[in-house]
């Protein structure tokens, strides 16, 4: 609720700011930002609802599932409507890539809810099974890559620990994912009696190691809350104090060898160096003799 309440005010402010002043549209691909605001916004409201009526249906038990998932079932094919428009406008579109391929599992999960379809839930989750089998597949890829590019000597050391880096960020995020998926499905067929809080926290571990990884995506869409520029540019302006602390990089190498009299006496020998230096600088010049040139008789 917390997130769709913080959706709302950004998009609104944005929409005042777009409306309120005409002359920001021309910056950059300013309705193309729009757009996608939108729809992310659009996306949110759908979800929002599927929120209220699956809280008030655990309660009052007055509706059927199917209804309750009924905005779901509008948010996929908009989501695969949205992701087509992505991939025109070289967008990114994550929430909207997940909520397209899950549009049967829906379907599924409404219908056993109801009792139409008395199948177990291992088959229930089927097509998550065959999605989260898309996923190690890619894990599998990315660590054949990283173990590839770090036995060749072709590649640079900043490559070979980014590709590293993303075979193990993989793995955190999906193999937890895939144990909470079986726990969860153990669970509801009541093959296992483990409590719900051990069940999801390999959900909790993939949930942080997305949250880690999304430090490191493109921008976000700079028309949220109208601010009209990268997060972190409008961050560093209105705490002008970031500037001065944000952007000083330390390196400090010390030999441990070394004792602080024999770095005095490094220090020294730096100096006489440098000294020595400007002599020979200022000593090398070459004085240029004056020459003026008569004018013929």
């Amino acid at each position: 609720m917390d997130m769709e309440l913080i959706v709302f005010t950004g998009a609104t402010v944005g929409v005042t700011v777009w409306i309120k002043h005409p002359e920001y549209r021309v910056e950059g691909e300013g309705y193309v930002e729009f757009k996608a605001m939108n729809i992310c916004v659009t996306l949110n409201l759908l979800l929002f609802v599927f929120e209220i009526l699956a809280c008030d249906n655990l309660e009052t038990h007055r509706h059927l599932w199917i209804l309750v998932f009924m905005p779901l079932f509008f948010v996929s094919p908009l989501s695969i409507a949205a992701c087509i428009w992505g991939f025109r406008h070289d967008r990114s579109l994550e929430l909207e890539a997940i909520l397209s391929v899950n549009i049967l599992q829906f379907i599924f999960i409404a219908l056993r809810l109801d009792g139409v379809i008395t199948w177990s839930w291992v088959i229930v989750f089927i097509p998550v099974w065959i999605l989260m089998c898309l996923l190690c597949l890619i894990v599998i890829y990315y660590i054949i890559w990283s173990i590839l590019f770090m036995r060749s000597t072709d590649i640079m050391a900043e490559q070979r620990r980014a590709h590293v880096m993303m075979a193990f960020t993989a793995m955190a995020l999906v193999l937890p994912l895939l144990t909470w998926e079986v726990l969860l499905a153990n669970k509801l067929d009541g093959n296992n009696d483990y409590a719900f809080i051990a069940i999801f926290t390999p959900l909790y571990i993939s949930l942080l190691t997305l949250i880690g990884t999304a430090f490191g995506q493109r921008g976000g869409n700079p028309w949220w809350f109208g601010i009209r520029k990268d997060f972190c540019q409008f961050l560093l302006e209105i705490c002008p104090f970031l500037q001065e602390y944000g952007n000083i990089s330390y390196k400090i190498q010390r030999d441990e060898n070394s004792s602080p009299e024999s770095s005095e006496i490094d220090r020294d020998s730096i100096s006489e160096c440098d000294s020595k230096s400007k002599i020979s600088i200022s000593s090398s010049r070459v004085v240029m003799p004056l020459v003026s040139i008569e004018t013929p008789d």
